[in-house]
């Protein structure tokens, strides 16, 4: 009988890191009411090489946002999904593959991109990235980001001694 992992627990809101894009603690909304993870970008835009293949180019984060880093980063796979917004309405939005980590795990997830400016957060966490990892208590915040600063302070002290 194939045994599955044992699920871990996380807070609402979770600070995560992705490697791959160059972010680190990051504010993400965990959303059990959202189906697809989103990841804040600007200026994204689709371009035509010169060997004809399409790739798309956009910016993580915005000016505003104490992690951005002005780098354009490019994807050579991606797919265009219709999206249902957190209004209800369809959208056609570009999904990634990519690391994500919480914890001391990285997976790698997929991620729609879009201007997330006006919201609160700029990642959100959906069922499909939750499903097989994770249980939410909404009671609590930052639970991966808190046992991974404990984590590193053991092995600091370890060091010491």
């Amino acid at each position: 009988m194939h045994k599955r992992p044992k699920k871990r627990t996380i807070g609402r809101r979770e600070l995560v890191d992705f490697p791959e894009l160059e972010l680190f603690e990051i504010e993400a909304k965990v959303d059990t009411g959202a189906y697809t993870s989103a990841l804040h970008c600007t200026d994204i835009r689709e371009e035509k090489l010169a060997d004809g293949s399409i790739v798309i180019r956009c910016k993580f984060m915005d000016e505003s946002h104490p992690n951005y880093n002005n780098k354009v980063f490019e994807f050579r796979e991606f797919a265009l999904r219709d999206i249902k917004n957190s209004f209800g309405d369809v959208q056609q939005r570009y999904v990634i593959k990519t690391a994500v980590q919480v914890f001391d795990k990285v997976m790698e997830a997929e991620f729609s991109l879009s201007d997330r400016s006006d919201m609160r957060y700029p990642v959100l966490l959906g069922r499909v990235f939750l499903n097989r990892h994770f249980i939410v208590d909404v009671s609590r915040k930052n639970v991966a980001y808190k046992r991974r600063l404990k984590l590193e302070q053991k092995k600091r002290e370890a060091g010491q001694s």
